[in-house]
């Protein structure tokens, strides 16, 4: 049977105060309040402003008060909305509509490359106002790519039916990277070019991976496991900061809305999101994420215009019996 040391690696501690730098998962008693109190990862989801027109299978880039919102299923589109922590606005249009494309940067240099829909490898970059080409992916077959970075040192990885194929983004063409160990598609990301995670997806036949994995701008290696396996969920953050949300859970089928942290080594559950869905616009930062629209439909293609900004972080919490 396992306990709390074997699973933590430290002991409950037996205190008169409580101890003033805590780390994640510590757990003590504290005699003089006769209290069970831990260190927690904690944070939660709170409504936003509804995005103007309902997309699935779009992207997104930038901050949870400065984002950008792109692409998607519905046409396919080549709408872009903007958000300044309040209210969505429209933005430059793109030149190719396409849904399940990955994006990078932020709401004024952002970077759409991949998708599902024709011409598969193109890249278009934005500046805040309008669209341009940028250059072509190597290997663009299909949707369900994952990006993260900045426009012009951005990293894209996973594709569909399932790729383990990695490229580089100098600004103006895309280079080889190194696979990852796990090929797959409809997965995540956060971090930077030369330090990136990815993380979920879809692995053969179908089957939804709680899989990691590490970048260090040559290599993948293997990271801790998510709790919740699961494709087309919504990534944000760094690799040691990551945040990863909704999605679609296999076999059975059903959308979560599991939201958890990471600090580079454990992914740590928080509370869920308000909407379960999958296909959504994520980005921000581990404590202050955006989800904007996606499906939250049990099956077939439903849309929503809601969205949803996360606020986390580390407070001392108290253990009660109920």
């Amino acid at each position: 049977m396992a306990t709390y040391t074997n699973i933590q690696g430290q002991n409950i501690l037996i205190v008169s105060s409580d101890p003033a730098n805590p780390t994640i998962g510590q757990i003590w008693y504290n005699t003089t309040s006769n209290a069970l109190k831990g260190y927690a990862d904690v944070g939660a989801w709170a409504t936003g402003g509804n995005v103007i027109t309902a997309q699935y299978g779009q992207a997104a880039a930038g901050t949870q008060t400065s984002a950008l919102m792109f692409g998607g299923s519905q046409a396919p589109t080549t709408v872009s909305q903007e958000y300044d922590g309040t209210t969505w606005t429209t933005g430059g249009t793109m030149a190719t509509g396409r849904e399940d494309l990955a994006g990078a940067g932020t709401q004024t240099s952002a970077l759409g490359f991949g998708g599902s829909t024709s011409p598969f490898k193109q890249t278009e970059e934005y500046n805040g106002t309008s669209w341009t080409a940028g250059g072509n992916l190597a290997n663009g077959v299909g949707g369900g790519l994952t990006g993260c970075g900045t426009q012009t040192v951005a990293l894209a990885t996973g594709q569909s039916p399932t790729s383990a194929l990695t490229e580089e983004y100098n600004g103006t063409s895309w280079t080889a990277g190194g696979n990852l160990a796990t090929a797959r598609a409809f997965l995540a990301a956060a971090g930077t070019q030369t330090l990136a995670a990815a993380f979920g997806g879809q692995t053969p036949p179908g089957t939804g991976s709680t899989a990691t994995e590490e970048y260090d701008g040559t290599s993948w290696t293997a990271g801790g496991n998510l709790s919740v396996a699961r494709r087309q969920l919504g990534g944000a953050g760094l690799q040691t900061a990551a945040l990863a949300f909704g999605g679609l859970v296999l076999s059975p089928e059903f959308n979560t809305g599991s939201t958890e942290s990471y600090d580079g080594s454990t992914w740590t559950t928080l509370s869920s999101m308000i909407t379960a869905r999958r296909q959504l616009g994520g980005c921000g930062t581990q404590t202050a994420g955006l989800a904007a629209s996606g499906n939250p439909s049990a099956g077939g293609g439903g849309t929503t215009t809601a969205t949803e900004e996360f606020t986390g972080g580390n407070a001392t919490v108290t253990f009660t019996t109920s």
